[in-house]
């Protein structure tokens, strides 16, 4: 399994930190890419570590798992990327806040973004959290800090839930992007009721 980061803003960044963390010792690298050339983002990958690595989308895409890390409506320009996302699991890290509800069609913004990378394996993650704490130690406060997950895919929200634990957090499934997924989107200017909620899981 290989990963990339789509987006290096300050999300981006916090979870490229978490996972250079924690895949240190196997030195697996991670790709980052954002609409700047990747040598813009050489300072900020130095510092994070050696395994983060900046590249072009065009090739940061070629991963199996890729956290999408962008303002909601450049997901449309990372889509034209490919033609057909088919079996890769997509991390939306996004948030549609300030995006007008009847521009998403009636449909939460995580199947918005479904629609335009067809074929993909897409759970809703790590975006109810503001960057700041992600960048932070997830073991605080006697137990893990909890994110959220949703998706229509049972196998790829496994695979994620997997992925939240190695990185140190508790993964806590919210069922489906069109029922538990609506508890972690913005709607308009509104946040949704799970946003910032900080939680941790009681260790026994």
């Amino acid at each position: 399994m290989n990963y990339a980061i789509v987006g290096f803003g300050a999300v981006g960044q916090a979870l490229a930190l978490a996972l250079a963390f924690a895949f240190a010792r196997r030195k697996i690298e991670v790709t980052v890419a954002s609409r700047r050339p990747p040598e813009a983002l050489v300072p900020q990958a130095r510092a994070i570590g050696p395994t983060i690595v900046p590249k072009a989308l065009q090739d940061a895409i070629k991963a199996d798992t890729i956290v999408l890390a962008v303002p909601f409506w450049e997901h449309r320009g990372v889509a034209k990327a490919l033609t057909n996302w088919h079996d890769k699991i997509i991390i939306d890290a996004t948030n549609a806040f300030g995006v007008p509800v009847e521009d998403l069609g009636g449909l939460p913004s995580s199947a918005v973004i479904a629609q335009a990378l067809p074929g993909a394996r897409l759970v809703k993650a790590f975006n109810h959290l503001p960057a700041g704490l992600l960048a932070e130690d997830p073991a605080v406060r006697g137990g893990p800090r909890v994110i959220f997950l949703s998706s229509d895919d049972e196998g790829a929200a496994s695979t994620v839930a997997a992925l939240v634990e190695q990185l140190g957090y508790a993964p806590v499934s919210l069922g489906k992007i069109a029922e538990g997924g609506q508890l972690v989107q913005a709607r308009g200017r509104s946040w949704a009721p799970l946003i910032f909620q900080d939680l941790f899981k009681k260790e026994r």
